[in-house]
């Protein structure tokens, strides 16, 4: 992962180049990262091909990046993002407003698909992407608490294995989607068998691409509803 931007003294909100678009960040939002822009491109790349007006949702949406990232390049579309917690939703309503964006993206708070329980979306989405959390409890304890230093916890926390978010966004996402539309997600350095895994399990995917990095690293999943998928596929909350 890069390196860990340091928090200003004063905590003031700062600015940030993502996806061409300069997005305000503060205390309790993650800084994207680069992998996120691969995953915010392969997401617009694949919706330039769909017709027009194509519904989109921004799963733990952070500041809002990968919402407005894809709405400053794909001018029909609408968008629903969502996230937990106070800070990441307020951040990320500030900056859609602030960049002209706040009528073609709708802000929601709550945990995970919960967040747009009253937009009555299912069966009705082109595409859902998502950054979730990938690190396991354990190396946020050791290896890798440097990162909590300037962000929060919540952005990086993945449970015992890092893949816990991952497990209800496969899953639930099959009910939101059409037939035929597209989930992509990033994952950690060497969980793309993981993400394979858990994409078969639910039998509701076509098999599994990975896009990858500048090293050669598959570090986003893009997938496709099956056509005859049933929309709530069985649970799959054993680690993969």
């Amino acid at each position: 992962m890069p390196h860990t931007p340091q928090r200003d003294q004063n905590d003031a909100p700062r600015r940030h180049r993502f996806m061409a678009i300069d997005l305000e960040l503060g205390p309790g939002v993650l800084v994207p990262r680069q992998e996120t822009e691969l995953l915010g491109t392969q997401a617009a790349g694949i919706l330039r091909q769909q017709p027009p007006g194509a519904r989109v949702i921004d799963m733990c949406c952070g500041s809002g990046n990968l919402a407005l990232g894809i709405a400053s390049q794909i001018s029909s579309a609408q968008i629903w993002a969502a996230d937990l917690t106070d800070s990441a939703v307020a951040f990320a309503r500030r900056n859609a407003e602030r960049l002209g964006f706040q009528h073609r993206v709708q802000i929601r708070q709550g945990d995970l698909f919960g967040a747009l329980a009253a937009d009555q979306l299912e069966g009705t989405v082109d595409m859902v992407v998502c950054n979730p959390p990938y690190i396991s409890a354990a190396r946020l304890e050791g290896e890798s608490a440097h990162l909590l230093a300037a962000e929060p916890r919540e952005a990086f926390d993945g449970g015992p294995y890092g893949i816990s978010i991952h497990q209800r966004v496969v899953r639930d996402a099959v009910a939101f989607l059409k037939p035929g539309g597209w989930l992509l997600f990033e994952f950690g350095e060497g969980q793309h068998r993981q993400a394979a895994a858990l994409i078969a399990r639910t039998k509701a995917y076509e098999s599994a691409s990975f896009a990858r990095d500048h090293t050669a690293t598959p570090r986003v999943a893009v997938v496709r509803k099956r056509a005859d998928a049933a929309a709530h596929p069985p649970t799959t909350d054993q680690p993969a």
